[in-house]
């Protein structure tokens, strides 16, 4: 199930971030501080995929943010452990339909480099490099857009 993250979820967000596998290693200074604060929610279009077969009722399996203006996906995050299933798919689909329901023609993400193919995979095209940010990012970043129509 995909809906709308509340402030509430914050915490479990940032879990998801720091937590991130894809992030290990050399990555891992980009997101150690990194926070998904209640106000960031608040203010974006934020999505999460839930599991509600789960014994919880609600275990986090993803979710991504959409950043209306400028036009950015701006967090983009699967669950290792669901990872393969397609969720991330569904996600990129979900996100265009609330693009184009907001009226955007095309919707930009700073890609982490591993995560290129899998945008490129799903309709993303590459439009540029952005450079290092020292110090925490000391790579470039491929710059993909997704075309809304």
């Amino acid at each position: 199930m995909i809906k709308r993250a509340a402030g509430r979820d914050a915490g479990r967000l940032t879990a998801m971030v720091r937590g991130s596998r894809a992030y290990e290693g050399p990555y891992a200074p980009m997101v150690a501080d990194y926070l998904v604060t209640a106000d960031y929610i608040e203010r974006h279009r934020v999505f999460l995929a839930t599991d509600d077969t789960a014994d919880d009722g609600d275990r986090l399996l993803g979710f991504y943010a959409l950043v209306l203006d400028p036009p950015e996906l701006d967090l983009m995050f699967v669950a290792d452990h669901a990872q393969g299933s397609g969720l991330g798919r569904r996600l990129v689909e979900h996100m265009k339909g609330e693009a184009r329901a907001a009226g955007l023609e095309r919707v930009k993400v700073v890609s982490h480099p591993p995560v290129e193919g899998f945008y490129r995979s799903v309709g993303a095209e590459r439009v540029g490099t952005v450079p290092a940010v020292l110090p925490k990012i000391n790579w470039e970043r491929p710059e993909l857009a997704f075309p809304i129509r």
